[in-house]
């Protein structure tokens, strides 16, 4: 090979990485933020794919909605059991309050991207402005899922009767009512034990990317990145919000549509 094609090879593949400290032009801490988040697609993956290999193993409800009452005999209908709003007695209303809470963490995902593009523009007016309003959206979705933990804890007002092994492995026939680890009024076992775990480890990432959020826009209300002459930080942590918000799609729509 002639010192000319090699050197040619060499500046095609410069031309990729560029031989720095900045591959595909994406700085170190943002590359760093990618790993990361890649590592947790594969987490919330095998959690994703274990509750579609439990749930499978149920059979659907078969009568008609009306007639549905929780059984350990098959899987819950979700509209049936995420039917409650805060604040109003007695309304069936399907999925109306987790369709709030999901437009509430898609529109956060709205204004981080604001932020980040005003952090392009070096603007600290509207980098502030916009990380707050996404502050505003997270920390409302993380209240509203705990109004629902605590409406899905306690149930409902009936409750359910239930055939199911105690903690001394004992066939017990009771009134259940909510939801905890070993048996809940809404169906098997296993649906209460992975809507807390998966929803619960969503959460964790919200409230985590909460905290992260506040310090961002506290350091950029005080003039820190302007100081630092650029806002790189608004954007790695813009990453790890839609990667937040697109993982809660996944899990709505495996636990409360299908």
């Amino acid at each position: 090979m002639s010192a000319h094609s090699t050197a040619i090879g060499v500046s095609s593949k410069r031309g990729v990485w560029g031989g720095g400290n900045e591959p595909l032009k994406a700085s170190y801490g943002k590359l760093m933020m990618w790993f990361f988040l890649l590592s947790d697609i594969f987490t919330f993956a095998a959690f994703l794919i274990t509750y579609i290999a439990i749930r499978v193993s149920y059979p659907a409800y078969a009568g008609p909605a009306t007639e549905f009452v929780g059984s350990n005999e098959y899987w819950p209908i979700p509209e049936l059991v995420f039917d409650a709003i805060p604040f109003v007695h007695g309304v069936h209303a399907p999925l109306v309050f987790v369709g709030l809470m999901t437009f509430i963490l898609i529109a956060s995902s709205v204004t981080m991207v604001l932020a980040v593009e005003a952090g392009h523009r070096n603007d600290r007016n509207d980098v502030v402005k916009w990380m707050l309003w996404t502050l505003v959206g997270g920390i409302t979705f993380l209240s509203c899922q705990a109004w629902e933990w605590n409406h899905f804890i306690h149930g409902s007002e009936g409750g359910a009767v239930l055939n199911y092994i105690n903690g001394i492995s004992q066939n017990v026939t009771e009134t259940v009512f909510g939801a905890n680890l070993l048996v809940n009024e809404y169906g098997p076992a296993s649906f209460a034990n992975l809507f807390f775990f998966i929803t619960g480890f969503h959460g964790f990432h919200v409230t985590i990317g909460v905290i992260l959020l506040f310090m961002v826009f506290y350091q950029a209300a005080v003039g820190v990145y302007d100081r630092r002459g650029h806002y790189e930080m608004v954007e790695k942590i813009g990453l790890y919000w839609h990667f937040v918000d697109l993982v809660w799609v996944f899990v709505f729509t495996l636990f409360y549509l299908i």
